[in-house]
């Protein structure tokens, strides 16, 4: 192998950069485009046998397939399909004990002819496993013993030797998202199941926090009555530090708000502030967001209006509580 590194330009390299990704993007257009025929009907086929698994979806796959393979275990197991990787040189010795009655498996092999998976076609077929292959090539060893075949060819591989796998795992890879995202979708599969199975992560945090466990309540809410005067208004909101005060009538239904930004301008358009009662202060009906929703509903609620602050009711119309933009980020839902 010759160390003499090419004069490339930067442009050049962006170029070849461009063409890999030009390639592995037509790639998946292709792939599109057949689900259209015969493809589409195999996909349907597949989708349903794993609706029927009572048991595990399997999936097996040697080097490069492999590494895809573990990545569509693990995307289909976190939205709702029970799925685990097997080895197939390890399933030779043993690990095919892991497969079992009722499960179905997934062959990964861009060729079809990878004999470690091919060797255990003769098993899994005595133990009347249903096989789905994802392969490139249909007439192979592989498509021609599996019940469902997925059609994961791609025209070219991205490598400029055509050799190394890379538009053709990419194939691989998408084609086994499209299966998880439409099994997800047929088991009726919803956010708070996704954060079940996503507990520690930022993205478990976002689906799993109602904002009743973020906001303030009680007396940390500001709130004054609707005939008090600008100087009760603006200490009560300097007392609370939220930049903003609700306004309630005797029974607590909220009435309005008047916030930090309120001030500002009234105090640009030159009005006298210290004749007015809180009711002429205020803004009425103030966007507001139910308590028992989650906290992420209430950051994309105040992203669409680009506002710091909401009021939060039960559902009877009650102030219950309130929170702002600091509030979300100190519980890592920002």
């Amino acid at each position: 192998m010759s160390h003499h590194l090419p004069a490339l330009s930067p442009a050049e390299l962006v170029d070849l950069a461009r063409q890999a990704l030009d390639i592995e993007a037509r790639a998946l257009t292709e792939l599109r485009t057949r689900l259209g025929g015969d493809a589409g009907h195999a996909f349907v086929r597949a989708v349903q046998t794993v609706l029927a698994c009572r048991g595990r979806l399997v999936i097996m796959g040697m080097g490069k397939s492999g590494h895809v393979g573990r990545k569509i275990a693990a995307t289909l197991a976190s939205t709702g399909t029970p799925a685990m990787f097997v080895h197939p040189a390890e399933a030779h010795h043993g690990d095919l004990g892991m497969v079992q009655p009722g499960d179905v498996v997934l062959a990964i092999s861009n060729s079809g002819e990878s004999e470690e998976l091919t060797a255990l076609l003769p098993v899994l077929k005595r133990q009347g496993v249903p096989l789905i292959a994802m392969t490139g090539k249909p007439q192979s060893s592989l498509a021609r013993h599996a019940d469902t075949v997925l059609d994961s060819a791609v025209a070219v591989e991205a490598c400029p030797l055509n050799l190394a796998p890379t538009a053709s795992t990419t194939a691989q890879m998408a084609l086994g998202d499209a299966l998880a995202v439409v099994l997800l979708d047929a088991r009726g599969f919803k956010a708070e199941d996704f954060a079940r199975s996503h507990p520690g992560g930022s993205l478990g945090r976002k689906l799993l926090t109602h904002l009743r466990d973020v906001m303030r309540s009680g007396d940390a809410v500001p709130r004054v009555a609707p005939d008090v005067g600008f100087g009760e208004v603006m200490s009560e909101m300097s007392r609370k530090g939220l930049g903003a005060t609700a306004i309630v009538d005797a029974q607590g239904h909220l009435l309005g708000i008047f916030t930090d930004g309120d001030l500002r301008r009234k105090i640009e358009a030159g009005v006298d502030l210290r004749t007015l009662s809180a009711r002429e202060l205020m803004s009425p009906s103030p966007r507001t967001i139910r308590d028992d929703v989650l906290a992420a509903e209430a950051v994309s609620l105040m992203e669409d209006h680009r506002i710091n602050t909401l009021l939060v009711t039960d559902a009877s119309g009650q102030l219950v509580g309130a929170v702002n933009t600091n509030d979300l980020m100190r519980a890592k839902v920002i």
